[in-house]
């Protein structure tokens, strides 16, 4: 995920417009708490909608005089601190954040600001930590910013050498983000060029900072899993108890190829340890039937929605149509029913709605045929039910934001 600009104009931005209540942006027919961000049909040049919606269980919504436009294609989006923040991919224009509160189910615009170009972020503490990452050897120095959602401006910036994290003539390259106590996970894979080559394709790597100051306290690698996660996919979670764990999609590429040789497998880092846990490894593939994770959400109870490819279908860029119900904890695996058939589905939304309830979970389903629902899956029976439908585009995020 990029954006683009300078910190000077973020700062200067955010400093003109967090305090601006006649900038406000309003959804007239669908007020509710779920915020879905939806892609309008058309060719090509299109910017996503952002919708209100009392329910995700039932219903009809569309985007036809309904919604707050975004201004840029590419966006990705995060709610943290009961804020939700749209983030623009500026493809090598200036790029922007939005931040909305949600006043009687309704967005209220509260600023608009300019950051650098990132391909990380993350909630932290009452932060989003933001990542912008070196592809270049000969410049390995890598840039973060911590933005602070009360304030809405950059409270610190610094930066790290990601070449000399790795200490093998590649650069890291953080995967994603991860708050973890008062640490900060970063998992990384090492490239060797702008097309995330490396001849080291059989190793996971975590760099741990202090959050306070933003040092690197350790590297910390495990060789059971090639690295953890996907570009831009977060492949760490933190259950209950403080265990983290993390999912290898076994994508890394050496000359243009998959290359690794480990399967796509789960591991584990035990609450207060900044090592990997050598006592546990769920091999996916061998649990799935031959299967890569490529995405997942954790519901609680040690409970997971995962997306996952075949053998056929996997890549370093597919997002997994194979949807089940992981528990890390009896390491069991189970695809869901009810969903429509793989061959009529389009696209699965890979940002996703959970109460963290141990079961429940808000899935976006595009079709073929141009229609699009939210589904409800139930982790305890493995099945997923059709409900909110949505009309005049393809849903691309389901969130949820408490109101004001």
């Amino acid at each position: 995920m990029k954006l683009r600009t300078t910190l000077a104009a973020l700062c200067a931005a955010a400093a003109l417009t967090a305090c601006d209540n006649n900038d406000t942006a309003t959804t007239p027919d669908n007020a509710g708490n779920y915020i879905l961000t939806v892609t309008p049909a058309a060719s090509t040049g299109v910017a996503d909608y952002l919708l209100n919606a009392r329910t995700l269980e039932s219903g009809t919504i569309s985007t036809a005089g309904n919604g707050i436009e975004q201004d840029g294609t590419y966006r990705y989006y995060v709610t943290h601190n009961n804020k939700f923040f749209s983030m623009l991919y500026g493809q090598g224009n200036p790029g922007a954040v939005t931040a909305y509160g949600n006043q009687g189910g309704k967005l209220t615009r509260l600023t608009n600001f300019q950051t650098e170009t990132v391909q990380a972020f993350a909630p932290v503490q009452n932060d989003l930590l933001l990542f912008k990452i070196s592809r270049s050897l000969a410049s390995p120095t890598s840039s973060w910013y911590k933005v602070n959602t009360n304030s809405l401006l950059i409270s610190a910036e610094g930066s790290t050498n990601t070449l000399n994290l790795t200490r093998n003539g590649e650069l890291a390259h953080f995967s994603w983000l991860k708050q973890v106590g008062n640490n900060v996970f970063a998992p990384y894979f090492c490239i060797n060029d702008n097309r995330f080559n490396t001849a080291y394709p059989d190793s996971a790597w975590i760099a741990v900072y202090n959050y306070a100051d933003m040092r690197v306290e350790k590297i910390i690698r495990d060789n059971r899993t090639s690295f953890i996660g996907r570009y831009f996919t977060d492949g760490l979670s933190v259950v209950e108890n403080g265990d983290v764990y993390a999912f290898s999609a076994a994508v890394a590429a050496t000359g243009g190829m998959l290359s690794s040789t480990k399967p796509s497998a789960i591991t584990r880092i035990k609450a207060g340890t900044t090592e990997f846990d050598q006592s546990y490894y769920l091999n996916f593939e061998s649990i799935s039937g031959g299967m890569n994770i490529t995405n997942w959400l954790y519901l609680g109870n040690n409970t997971y929605l995962v997306g996952a490819t075949t053998r056929a279908e996997k890549g370093a860029y597919v997002a997994g149509l194979n949807v089940g119900i992981l528990n890390v904890a009896d390491k069991t695996f189970a695809p869901v029913a009810g969903l429509p058939a793989k061959a009529d589905i389009l696209s699965l939304t890979t940002n996703n709605y959970t109460p963290k309830d141990g079961r429940t979970a808000y899935l976006g389903v595009n079709l073929k045929d141009g229609t699009s629902y939210v589904y409800k899956i139930d982790a305890s029976t493995k099945t997923a039910t059709q409900g909110l439908k949505v009309e005049g585009g393809t849903i691309t995020a389901v969130q949820y934001l408490a109101g004001e």
